[in-house]
């Protein structure tokens, strides 16, 4: 759980990802390579090229 939340599913991002994206553009990927719901309850955690940071949605 996530601040009493509950997640229905957890998926990651294979491949790179701009990190200067917002969530906007994160929200954008998930709904349109996805194909998902960006607000569906699920976390999408994406990676730099570096691998070395992660940003979660």
């Amino acid at each position: 759980m996530i601040n009493g939340l509950s997640v229905n599913y957890v998926y990651l991002a294979t491949g790179v990802t701009d990190m200067r994206k917002s969530i906007n553009g994160l929200s954008l990927i998930v709904s349109e390579q996805f194909e998902h719901d960006p607000f569906n309850g699920s976390v999408f955690i994406f990676c730099n090229r570096s691998r070395d940071k992660l940003k979660i949605l």
